[in-house]
């Protein structure tokens, strides 16, 4: 079994708490090696796309080498830069669900990739995040560190609800959103 950064996270598990089934189409940003892009394309199938976005061209090549061996033919890998509008490169309103999965603590602009991650979720879509716990041991200083509750109110303030909790590991929290219809309550 793969496990993620560092062998804390355990994609499979957690895929299942995010409802993924065949035929969605889901971004994963920052998507690293592809821990949980693998694992997701084989649930969506080829009715489904998944889209592999990072900065980092190795990261990319990772995910492609690995779809080849896997033989994964909807995985779509991009580079780009998820702070700004529009750089995922992917049309508005177009996804079912994207993992924000350890991308924030990394980021000076969280509040861009939160926004670029609500642009491309369909009405109904579902934003799950996850990042590290605060007071670990392990993971990013301290400074790096991400708010749950800054980031639930960021989040709530878009026109997104809270949905529930994702349970992880001991090192890192996790959330579900989902993209409220215009004037829903």
């Amino acid at each position: 079994m793969v496990k993620g950064t560092g062998g804390f996270l355990n994609p499979e598990e957690t895929i299942k708490q995010l409802n993924i089934t065949k035929g969605m189409h889901v971004a994963d940003f920052g998507c690293g090696a592809g821990y949980f892009v693998i694992p997701a394309a084989k649930i969506i199938g080829d009715e489904g796309k998944i889209y592999a976005l990072d900065v980092l061209d190795s990261a990319l090549e990772s995910v492609r080498s690995r779809a080849r061996i896997e033989g994964l033919f909807n995985i779509i890998t991009k580079r780009c830069n998820l702070e700004v509008f529009m750089g995922s490169q992917i049309d508005n309103e177009s996804m079912d669900l994207v993992l924000l999965s350890n991308i924030l603590f990394q980021s000076n602009n969280k509040d861009g990739i939160i926004k670029e991650a609500i642009r491309i979720l369909k009405k109904e879509g579902r934003l799950a995040i996850i990042d590290w716990l605060p007071g670990q041991f392990l993971g990013p200083s301290k400074d790096l560190i991400v708010p749950i509750e800054d980031i639930k109110k960021t989040i709530e303030d878009s026109n997104l609800k809270f949905s529930n909790n994702i349970q992880i590991d001991n090192y890192h929290w996790g959330m579900m959103f989902v993209k409220s219809p215009p004037n829903a309550g």
